[in-house]
């Protein structure tokens, strides 16, 4: 085996997990916020273990929010509504610990001279680094694994809401191996699903089920084979699952949330938290250049780094790598990028139009690889390629 022939696996979880849980009520929390009010400064976390939410973090907002309404609304689009689950949307009990933005972060984040403070410009929320990628493995131009992880979930989360399985339950995890020959994906080796059911279900009637109605019919019927391996369920059983069998707290799925793994990750999470926070927003706009690079025929593989100080208006460093793939130096691939984007945290906001409620539509299945055309996913454009193209001289 050479080191372009591998396998490589990538997961997802559905919304029902517990740690989406938590990010969707983050995120709900945080859209509410934007809604009523666009300045709002947000860094929600959450919590969930049996029937308790609890709600974290700083928020300065002029909105005035119910916050117990918002959790109760999140937690029952998601399905936990069945009274065989002690995590019900009606029956949690929220505990509120939010409080105000520290001014100290305040005063480094917004437009205005301070004591100590090199500039008036809005700077970085945090000090940190982030990371965006593409690839031209599939017409998302993202990673073959991770992007077949989220189709099974996105769809087995589907079915559940039709009502086609009525045994299915929220929680749910679904894991995809591909073989990469020369660097190509060639065919998926293993496929696992883990989904929480009802218990009067059984093992046989789940496995039949998600192989024939979820596997077979979501994933590329090229892609399998014969040697293809399908585990549903490997434990034989799922029915205690969610808060009530685990645990959640927000930002803990990053990977699930950005390459599967195939591209780095600099550690921020992204849900809960507004534009002001580089963690989400320069990690957007990482993958808005990555994209762009890669639909220009710049690279076939693409990853862009940048790296921020708290309160200072621009990057301490931005770097690419296109891994071998490049059809221009990367000095000048990077000169390129330079001229086209700006970097500046005000910038990125402005750039991506940031100060919506846009973020509730991220929290599951990925915050990158959906739709080019959806404009409240601005950072999956691929509008400036032309540009891109024509800055680094091809």
């Amino acid at each position: 085996m050479t080191s372009k022939d591998y396998i490589f696996s990538s997961e997802s979880v559905g919304e029902g997990h517990p740690d989406k849980v938590c990010d969707s009520i983050s995120d709900a929390v945080l859209d509410a916020c934007l809604a009523a009010d666009p300045r709002s400064r947000v860094a929600c976390e959450c919590l969930v273990k049996s029937n308790l939410v609890v709600v974290a973090g700083e928020i300065t907002t002029s909105a005035k929010l119910d916050y117990v309404k918002i959790v109760r609304d999140t937690v029952r689009g998601i399905g936990y509504v069945n009274d065989d689950d002690v995590f019900h949307a009606d029956r949690v009990f929220v505990m509120n610990a939010l409080t105000a933005q520290s001014p100290d972060i305040a005063q480094g984040v917004d437009a205005r001279s301070a004591e100590g403070k090199g500039s008036a410009e809005q700077g970085a929320g945090d000090q940190g680094l982030m990371f965006g990628f593409a690839c031209d493995e599939t017409p998302e131009l993202m990673p073959a694994p991770i992007m077949y992880a989220h189709r099974l979930g996105r769809e087995l989360t589907r079915i559940r809401k039709a009502g086609k399985a009525a045994w299915l339950r929220p929680d749910a995890k679904t894991q995809v191996s591909v073989r990469y020959e020369g660097g190509r994906p060639v065919e998926i080796t293993a496929v696992v699903v883990s989904t929480q059911h009802a218990a009067d279900a059984t093992h046989k009637e789940i496995e039949s089920f998600i192989i024939g109605e979820l596997i077979k019919k979501t994933l590329p019927a090229k892609m399998l084979t014969p040697r293809t391996e399908f585990l549903v369920n490997p434990t034989g059983k799922f029915v205690v699952g969610g808060p009530q069998g685990d645990c959640g707290v927000t930002g803990r799925k990053i990977i699930v949330d950005s390459y599967g793994g195939m591209g780095r990750h600099g550690g921020g999470a992204f849900s809960g938290k507004d534009p002001s926070k580089v963690d989400r927003s320069a990690a957007y706009m990482g993958r808005y250049v990555a994209k762009n690079v890669v639909a220009a025929g710049l690279a076939g593989r693409c990853e862009v780094q940048f790296a921020y100080a708290i309160g200072h208006p621009k990057p301490v460093s931005v770097c690419v790598d296109t891994f071998g793939t490049g059809t221009v130096p990367e000095d000048r691939l990077l000169a390129a990028i330079n001229e086209v984007f700006s970097f500046k945290p005000a910038d990125i906001v402005k750039q991506l139009n940031l100060l919506r409620p846009i973020f509730s539509k991220t929290t599951n299945y990925g915050h990158f690889g959906h739709a080019s055309d959806d404009p409240d996913i601005p950072w999956e454009r691929t509008d400036r390629a032309a540009e891109l193209k024509k800055a680094a001289g091809r």
